[in-house]
C-alpha cells in the first residue's frame, strides 16, 4: 500500500516525461501487466491518449483500453479518478467517431462498476455508459444499471445526463 503511494506520487511528478513521447509509451504498455501494474499502466494509457494517433494506432489504444478496464486493480485506480475517468470518456468519444458504441458498452460497464464506490454512487461515466447503450441499441445492459439505488451524486449535470439518457434507454427497451 505505501509502495502504491509512493508510486503515485512518483507518476505525478513525472506526468510532464510521459507525455513525451507517444510511439514509445505505446509500445511499453504491452510490457505491463495492467491487473498488477494499475496505477503505471494507468499514467501511460492516459498520456497515450492525449496524442492524436493515426488511424492504425486508434485501434491498438482501444484494445489497449478494454485490456486495462478488464484487469485493473479498482483499489489502484481509485486512486487517481481523474486520469481513469478521463481515459474512459476519451474511450468512448473514439468509439463513437468510428461509429462502433457496441465495442464500448461491455468495458463501459467494468469500468463504471470499478470506479464506484458503492452500487448507490452515481459516477461520472454512468451518462457515458448508458449513452453507449443507446447508441448500441443495447437497451437491456442500460437497465441493469439504472436498476440500481442512487444515494450519492457528485456532479448534478451527471445525474442530469444519467436521467436523459436513462429515459432514452428505458423508452428504447419499451418500459
Amino acid at each position: 500500500s505505501s509502495d502504491i503511494t509512493q508510486l503515485h506520487n512518483f507518476l505525478k511528478q513525472s506526468e510532464e516525461l510521459l507525455h513525451s513521447d507517444f510511439g514509445r509509451l505505446l509500445s511499453s504498455l504491452a510490457e505491463l501487466d495492467p491487473n498488477t501494474h494499475s496505477l503505471g499502466f494507468l499514467y501511460i494509457l492516459e498520456a497515450c491518449m492525449s496524442f492524436p494517433a493515426a488511424k492504425e494506432q486508434v485501434n491498438e489504444l482501444l484494445v489497449s483500453v478494454v485490456r486495462f478496464i478488464n484487469s485493473c486493480a479498482a483499489e489502484q485506480i481509485r486512486l487517481a479518478p481523474d486520469k481513469f475517468i478521463s481515459v474512459c470518456k476519451r474511450f468512448k468519444d473514439q468509439i463513437i467517431l468510428l461509429e462502433a458504441p457496441i465495442r464500448g458498452v461491455a468495458s463501459m460497464l467494468t469500468a463504471v462498476r470499478k470506479l464506484q464506490s458503492s452500487s448507490e454512487q452515481l459516477t461520472t461515466l454512468h451518462p457515458d455508459f448508458l449513452l453507449l447503450c443507446v447508441l448500441a441499441k443495447c437497451y437491456k445492459t442500460g437497465i441493469t444499471v439504472l436498476e440500481d439505488d442512487i444515494y450519492e451524486i457528485d456532479q448534478p449535470r451527471d445525474f442530469f445526463l444519467y436521467c436523459y439518457y436513462g429515459g432514452m434507454v428505458c423508452i428504447g427497451q419499451k418500459q
